[in-house]
């Protein structure tokens, strides 16, 4: 059993020798527990689908009817997701969705998978977990296993979460069990994917971190129990702080080799032969995505709540919020070198999803770069296999083909999606500036590197 200190490590906790505890643990071990999961996108989704494949019968609740209406008609909306995958599911009963929360009166078990956004302020935006709980809290009842997996600043599952669950005068730990387990889905990633992934989690009290890992154990592969939601908490921030830091530096070495004339991407293969001591990262036009954006603020707002500048944070995120900038100069600069303004010319992006090989745009550097490269005058156009559409300034802007590529002054490789034709690139297009390092051994005079 997990040691936990503080308030929450009380006797009258309910630990497998309850007969609450052992309630729950019979119905989770012979997969007659109901499974509920709220929010049925990147995260929520993969999670509903793991479960139903082990035989549990598994209810999405999502607000968003669209998506409800394809769940249960077993076509999918998530890459890492098949439709040949979700649809048996669906058709076999282990899979339905809903809008209504009032299911979860049915239900055993629910894993929270909203977003959490920052707000412009760099605040986090809790409305969805709130929005969620207080939906819960209506019709929660005991014996039941809340994991919220939303990724949020530590303290949130104790201080936020519970209380209002709490509002139902059940208490947790002792009549349900409350943890915290951050995702780490990687969208786009064939190698680790929901069920190998290792899957963290920790309890408001020991029997609730029991009970957490006794659920995960029965349909993914590797589970971490530790010691507190806090740290369970903490974990995604540290994961996705280190990557959103070491982009960062890369990210100024990049500016610091485009000055003196260096190729940054030489020199990182070149460093990366080192057996140890060093970890690769690469440069690109900016971060993007739900995660290393975002979450590292997450910790710099709740430290500064304690006094403790986040100075790493806050200078990391300078330097990758400045990427976008720093691409459009480029850009500007390679069209004077042909004696072309940037004002009336024409732009094509290649790529525009946040990364390669999914479609999600959520906080792309495309969209900062089309901002700023209209306000400069450009006239946009962009392809992307998995994006048909966009919106900008004005409306929507739908993805071009080989014409808008070819009668473009200038090519810019944004997102590095595996379809494009690389290798005929710079003999398409009258100009190209590579932000990815696309063109990796293709040498032109018509190509500009990040």
């Amino acid at each position: 059993m997990l040691d936990k200190k503080g308030p929450a490590a009380v006797s009258s906790a309910a630990g497998p020798e309850t007969e609450t505890w052992k309630q729950l643990a019979d119905k989770i071990r012979s997969k007659t527990a109901k499974v509920g999961v709220v929010g049925l996108g990147y995260v929520g989704l993969p999670l509903a689908v793991e479960y139903a494949a082990e035989g549990y019968h598994v209810t999405g609740i999502d607000l968003n009817s669209g998506k409800t209406d394809k769940v249960n008609a077993g076509d999918s909306y998530i890459g890492d997701i098949p439709t040949a995958t979700l649809a048996p599911l669906v058709k076999a009963g282990l899979l339905t969705a809903t809008t209504d929360f009032s299911v979860v009166r049915e239900l055993d078990t629910i894993n929270i998978c909203v977003p959490t956004p920052l707000r412009k302020t760099k605040d986090p935006d809790m409305s969805y977990i709130v929005d969620s709980c207080e939906e819960i809290a209506k019709y929660f009842h005991p014996g039941m296993l809340i994991i919220l997996e939303s990724t949020t600043y530590p303290g949130t599952t104790d201080e936020l979460v519970r209380p209002i669950l709490e509002k139902s005068g059940l208490k947790a730990g002792v009549d349900f069990f409350l943890c915290f387990s951050p995702e780490r889905v990687d969208p786009g990633n064939a190698k680790f994917q929901t069920k190998n992934i290792p899957k963290v989690v920790g309890g408001y009290t020991p029997a609730c971190t029991e009970m957490g890992r006794l659920f995960y154990q029965q349909a993914l592969e590797n589970v971490v129990p530790v010691g507190s939601t806090q740290v369970a908490e903490m974990v995604k921030l540290l994961e996705n702080t280190f990557r959103m830091i070491n982009i960062g530096l890369v990210n100024e070495i990049a500016v610091m080799c485009d000055s003196m004339g260096i190729n940054v991407w030489e020199v990182i293969d070149a460093a990366a032969t080192k057996p140890f001591g060093f970890m690769p990262f690469y440069p690109g036009p900016g971060l993007g995505g739900h995660c290393i954006p975002i979450d590292p603020f997450y910790l710099s707002w709740k430290t500064k709540q304690s006094g403790i500048e986040a100075r790493f944070i806050e200078l990391a995120g300078y330097i990758n919020g400045n990427m976008p900038h720093f691409v459009v100069d480029k850009v500007q600069n390679a069209l004077n070198d042909v004696s072309k303004p940037i004002k009336g010319s024409r732009i094509h992006i290649l790529g525009v999803a946040y990364k390669r090989d999914i479609d999600d745009v959520r906080e792309s550097p495309a969209l900062d770069i089309i901002h700023l490269l209209l306000q400069r005058g450009a006239t946009i156009s962009y392809s992307d296999p998995y994006v048909p559409s966009i919106k900008i300034e004005g409306g929507t802007l739908k993805a071009g083909g080989e014409t808008e590529l070819t009668e473009a002054d200038c090519v810019l490789i944004v997102t590095d999606h595996k379809a494009f034709d690389y290798s005929t690139l710079p003999s398409r297009a009258k100009l190209v500036v590579d932000t990815r390092n696309a063109l990796k051994g293709i040498t032109a005079p018509n190509v500009v590197r990040l």
